[in-house]
């Protein structure tokens, strides 16, 4: 019975995930070229660099901190619902950046109402609907590919973007990507499906008994701190990095194709991380991902400015950019289930975006202060190595099976 409910419910696991693939594509490929309009804004409208970051903190603050309101949405009520309405206030933020008069309308509509329209189109969401829809076995390969997506999404929307700031300037291109994004809420529809109709996972009252279950765990907490760093470093890397090869002599079509370049091989990194996570203790992949991206930074940092060294530190970080999101989720659908996998990593998710908050704010606060990323960039390194001690205590065994053996 359960079975035959669940088959009426829900669209095909292949639909699932290629309509949230592409849901994820276009939400995250948008978000990660706003870095593209850091320098022609602020040029101008007169701004510091700090403004733009501090929007863009705000953003993700917003988007972490409603992110496990989104995660329940869908949970109980279907993915599609939290999709649809995230898209509405995604395109309604973008749409008003473009139109924007002052800093304090530029926070609210970059800030505000885009982050809530990413917590309704984003990671939590979609991932929580794939891990749902595919079983144990298939489960961290489902959740690489669905994320594969993300950086499809980031490679194709840097170009795009860049090509129409230089066409119509900055507003016309948020214009421009304002529409782009309406076609997610077309896709939300083969995202349905409730956790409810998922008999895996520990028994549980509601949402509220499984965080509480989920905080007494130390590997959650361990996960979740871990995350946090992530965040730091990606959010600060995809918005600042374009302003830093430009200070450095590159041109902004390079700098865009450099950041187009992470998103292009994180589709290779991620998928192989997805793998690995089938085959690896999860905890172990991850902490060798961050110990291996503190290895990159430094030496982009200690190598002489180039073209060519941009263009290998943006391939080699993006082996390692996305990958944390499918380990991370399937651990966590591991250890507790995925009936409320939405609500708990929504939950880890706000972590991150703690995390991108102060990466991207103390970017543009710094640099605003002394005229360079210099400080931020060598936090980052030290950053990698806490990750990957967090990491490595963390108990992978399905919650059930962990109580049982202690």
């Amino acid at each position: 019975m359960a079975g035959r409910a669940r088959s009426r419910s829900w669209p095909s696991p292949v639909v699932v995930l290629l309509a949230g693939g592409v849901v994820l594509g276009l939400a995250i490929g948008s978000r990660q070229a706003f870095g593209l309009f850091l320098v022609p804004m602020s040029v101008d409208l007169g701004w510091g660099r700090e403004t733009f970051a501090l929007a863009i903190a705000i953003q993700n603050l917003i988007w972490g901190i409603s992110q496990p309101a989104f995660g329940y949405l869908s949970d109980r009520l279907g993915a599609t619902r939290a999709i649809v309405l995230g898209t509405v206030l995604y395109c309604a933020g973008v749409y008003l950046m473009a139109k924007t008069g002052g800093e304090s309308e530029f926070h609210f509509s970059a800030g505000v109402l885009v982050g809530l329209g990413l917590s309704g189109t984003s990671f939590a969401v979609v991932l929580g609907a794939v891990g749902r829809a595919f079983p144990p076995a298939r489960r961290s390969l489902a959740l690489g590919m669905a994320s594969a997506f993300a950086s499809i999404g980031q490679f194709a929307m840097l170009p795009i973007g860049q090509q129409l700031i230089t066409a119509h300037g900055w507003s016309g291109g948020l214009t421009g990507f304002a529409v782009i994004l309406a076609v997610m809420a077309v896709f939300a529809l083969g995202c349905g499906g409730r956790a409810s109709e998922a008999p895996e996972g520990p028994a549980s009252v509601g949402p509220g008994h499984a965080l509480a279950t989920a905080f007494r765990n130390r590997g959650y907490v361990l996960l979740t701190l871990g995350f946090m760093v992530c965040g730091f470093q990606i959010t600060f890397i995809i918005t600042h990095l374009p302003a830093y090869l430009g200070d450095v002599g590159l041109s902004a079509g390079e700098a865009a194709n450099a950041v187009a370049l992470i998103g292009l091989f994180n589709i290779a990194g991620t998928l192989l991380c997805g793998v690995l996570g089938q085959r690896l203790p999860k905890r172990h992949v991850l902490a060798g991902l961050y110990t291996v991206r503190g290895v990159v930074l430094v030496a982009f940092l200690l190598a002489p400015a180039s073209l060519m060294g941009a263009y290998v530190f943006s391939a080699a970080m993006g082996l390692l950019w996305l990958g944390t999101v499918p380990l991370t989720s399937a651990l966590v659908a591991q250890v507790f289930g995925p009936r409320y996998m939405g609500t708990l990593f929504g939950v880890v998710f706000l972590a991150h975006q703690i995390g991108a908050f102060l990466g991207v704010w103390m970017g543009g606060r710094l640099y605003d202060a002394t005229g360079s990323y210099d400080v931020v960039w060598w936090l980052s390194v030290a950053l990698c190595a806490v990750a990957a001690l967090l990491h490595l205590p963390i108990d992978e065994r399905p919650l059930a099976e962990a109580e049982l053996a202690s």
